[in-house]
C-alpha cells in the first residue's frame, strides 16, 4: 500500500539561514526525506512490501541515487532486506522485541556489561511490572488468566527442570507484558529477553539441575505473586523483588561473573 508516501520537493541546500538564531542548520538531504517516508510508511503498518527502484523514482521525483542512499539507511536500520536482481524491490521487517532485546545485548557487550548487571536492573524494574499489574482494573480479563494458565502448566512441568525453567522465565515476562504501559513492556521485555537467554544458555550447559525444593519454591513464590495480584495488593512489589532477589542469587552460585554475549539472543 502507498497512499501515504508522496512526491517530494526538488533537492533543498544541505545548509540553510535559522530566521530565529541567524545560524546555518542543517537540512535532510532528499535520501534522508525518502527514507523518513517509507520508514513512517512502515511503521503505521501502511507499507508491506517496498516497491522496486523504479516506481520510487517516480513516486517520489528524485534521482537513483537518493532512492539507492534510502534504502540502504533502511537497511542498516534492520526495516528492510533489499533484493537483489531481476525481482528488485525490498521485503518489509517492522521492529520485534526480540530485535530490540539483541540490540540491548549487542549494546552491553560493547560495554563489557556482566550478567549480573542486567539482573540487577531487572530487580529494580520489574517488581514495578508486578504493582502495575496489580493496580489495572481490568486485572482479572487482561492479567490474571495469563499468569494462572502458565502458573498450572509450571506446576505440571514439577519433574522437568528444563520446561521449569522455560516456564518461570514466560511467567515473567507475562508480568512485563501485561503491565499496561507499553515504554516498560519494551524496555523491561528487552531486559528479560537479554536475562533469559543466558540463563537458558547456563543451565543448558554449565549448571547443576536445580533441586526440587528449588523448582518448589519458585512455583509457590508465583502463586503468591499471581494471588496478590489478583487482589490487587500493592505490597506485590515487595514479594516480586524479594522472589528475584532469590532466583538471582541462585544464578550467582551458578555464573556469577559471566559476561553479556548478543549471540545468546536467537532472532
Amino acid at each position: 500500500m502507498m497512499a501515504s508516501l508522496v512526491a517530494l520537493p526538488i533537492e533543498p541546500p544541505l545548509r540553510a539561514m535559522d530566521a530565529a538564531s541567524g545560524r546555518r542548520v542543517r537540512l535532510p538531504r532528499m535520501a534522508e526525506m525518502v527514507a523518513n517516508e517509507l520508514r513512517d510508511a512502515i511503521l503505521c503498518g501502511d507499507l508491506t512490501e517496498v516497491p522496486r527502484l523504479e516506481d520510487l523514482i517516480a513516486r517520489f521525483n528524485v534521482g537513483p541515487p537518493a532512492v539507492r542512499e534510502a534504502m540502504r539507511i533502511l537497511e542498516t536500520e534492520g526495516l528492510i532486506t533489499v533484493r537483489r536482481g531481476n525481482v528488485g524491490g525490498a521485503d518489509v521487517h517492522r521492529p520485534t522485541e526480540d530485535r530490540v532485546a539483541y540490540m540491548v545485548g549487542l549494546v552491553l557487550q560493547s560495554k563489557a556489561a556482566e550478567l549480573a548487571d542486567v539482573g540487577a536492573a531487572l530487580r529494580e524494574l520489574e517488581p514495578l511490572c508486578a504493582g502495575m499489574c496489580a493496580e489495572r482494573s481490568d486485572r482479572n480479563k487482561t492479567v490474571v488468566p495469563a499468569l494462572r494458565a502458565v502458573v498450572a502448566e509450571q506446576a505440571a512441568a514439577l519433574g522437568d527442570h528444563l520446561l521449569s525453567i522455560e516456564l518461570t522465565d514466560r511467567f515473567h515476562k507475562t508480568i512485563v507484558d501485561s503491565c499496561g504501559n507499553e515504554t516498560m513492556i519494551v524496555v523491561v521485555g528487552a531486559l528479560e529477553r537479554v536475562w533469559a537467554g543466558h540463563a537458558s544458555a547456563v543451565y543448558r550447559t554449565d549448571a547443576p539441575v536445580p533441586a526440587p525444593a528449588i523448582m518448589k519454591a519458585s512455583l509457590r513464590d508465583h502463586e503468591r505473586i499471581l494471588a496478590a495480584i489478583e487482589k490487587g495488593d500493592a505490597r506485590v512489589a515487595e514479594m516480586a523483588a524479594k522472589h528475584l532477589d532469590a532466583t538471582h542469587a541462585y544464578m550467582s552460585t551458578v555464573d556469577d561473573r559471566r559476561m553479556v554475549t548478543a549471540a545468546t539472543l536467537h532472532l
